[in-house]
């Protein structure tokens, strides 16, 4: 019953979101940020819904660590579609979240994910993936943030909730150029809420911690060189202490 809830929740805003973004599309004509951040929450507010119908109990750790003021790189592993959902309804200003190409084919997603400043890779076509990523660092020094999930896909293992892909290196590329912080954000249960027993969604413990930011600079050269497998330690590091604390 959850399941039909939270999506039937989802398709209704989707399509009275047209509406919707006919009347800011107007506003931000005459108060472009106005209409940016009344966007980014009214999204939050139905997002917070939809994890709450789906059944996530989530634990939030070290919000105190992202900064409120500037633009930042989050960087993820990546669990389930659920991450979105309960990531983006905590961001604190605006963000847009690098998506799979394919979520362009939906018309009402795909056009409330641009206004939201989103963006979509094509990990297959390297000159499409290098645009992206230029697009990414002028929206990062135009004060959005970027939310990343450098796996490029969802991990799939239920047997280790510590296990991440190797995370690729290209997106980082954001920070190193743009100087701005990047935070580690590791998630741990979500696909218990959803995937693990697909199509249907369950109550579940979730973790989400965000890790002490750093810039690119402050790295060694060594870490630099190899930052996708720093981030990655850092990351799965917190992932292991997640699972004493799911015991």
């Amino acid at each position: 019953m959850r399941t039909i809830v939270a999506f039937t929740l989802i398709i209704g805003f989707l399509l009275f979101g047209y509406i919707l973004l006919g009347i800011f599309w107007i506003i931000h004509k005459f108060a472009p940020y106005t209409a940016d951040i009344c966007q980014l929450r009214i999204v939050q507010f139905i997002l917070k819904c939809v994890g709450w119908i789906a059944g996530a109990n989530a634990t939030f750790i070290g919000e105190e660590n992202v900064p409120k003021d500037e633009a930042v790189l989050y960087v993820a592993n990546h669990r389930s579609m659920v991450d979105i959902v309960l990531t983006y309804s905590r961001c604190p200003g605006l963000t847009g979240y690098i998506a799979k190409k394919s979520v362009d084919k939906v018309p009402a997603l795909r056009a409330w994910m641009k206004r939201l400043h989103c963006e979509f890779l094509d990990r297959d076509d390297i000159k499409q993936g290098l645009t992206v990523i230029l697009s990414a660092i002028g929206k990062i020094k135009n004060g959005i943030s970027i939310f990343i999930f450098p796996e490029g896909t969802r991990n799939r293992n239920k047997e280790d909730s510590s296990d991440i892909l190797p995370f690729k290196d290209g997106s980082f590329k954001i920070a190193q150029k743009t100087g701005c912080k990047i935070i580690p954000v590791a998630i741990t249960g979500t696909n218990r809420i959803f995937e693990d027993q697909f199509p249907w969604a369950r109550k579940g413990k979730v973790i989400i911690e965000y890790g002490k930011p750093i810039t690119f600079k402050e790295l060694d050269a060594e870490d630099q060189k190899h930052i996708g497998v720093y981030f990655q330690n850092r990351i799965q590091g917190m992932l292991i202490e997640h699972q004493k604390i799911m015991q």
